[in-house]
């Protein structure tokens, strides 16, 4: 083999390998992320990310500032953080008017997602991904929606919101 051909074959590999990692960037989808706020007096922070990632949607959060153990997370109608409490945030995000239950189950709201559980320093890291939700705009969309996290634990099963206490974080997903 001459060297012509060995650098051409060398240069085919490299462009393939490029394009396989390119492809592999590209499958994701559009990504939203909330910036959260405290509210009811807490000192909560974070950031929630949204991504796109074939049918599903992958949901990544990043909080501090809670009290030690698991707190109710979910996505709410309204893209309105401003009350003092979170009020404005509305309800939970239901658009097919389903009864509030498990994240993993069928029979749930859309917004119902995993509790986010905070180590002895007050951090929480969450990464799941989730049906029912997508980013976008309009009646089934979650773009301009808020996210919330509470106080207390989300029981999956309580109506109408899991009994998970006050609203210690807001953020709009924008």
């Amino acid at each position: 083999m001459n060297a012509r051909k060995t650098v051409r074959i060398v240069s085919l590999a490299a462009a393939s390998t490029l394009l396989a990692a390119c492809a592999t960037i590209d499958a994701a989808g559009p990504k939203a992320t909330a910036t959260l706020e405290s509210r009811s007096g807490s000192s909560v922070t974070g950031t929630v990310s949204f991504q796109t990632v074939g049918q599903k949607l992958r949901v990544e959060a990043n909080v501090a500032g809670l009290t030690p153990g698991a707190h109710g997370f979910h996505v709410h109608e309204a893209g309105d953080c401003s009350a003092a409490d979170a009020s404005s945030a509305k309800g939970h995000f239901n658009p097919a008017g389903r009864p509030h239950g498990h994240h993993g189950g069928s029979e749930r709201h859309a917004g119902d997602m995993p509790n986010l559980v905070a180590d002895s320093s007050g951090k929480a890291t969450l990464s799941a991904e989730l049906d029912m939700l997508s980013l976008t705009e309009g009646p089934a969309g979650i773009l301009k929606r808020s996210v919330v996290i509470h106080a207390d634990p989300d029981d999956y099963k309580s109506q109408p919101a899991g009994n998970s206490g006050k609203r210690v974080a807001c953020g709009v997903i924008r």
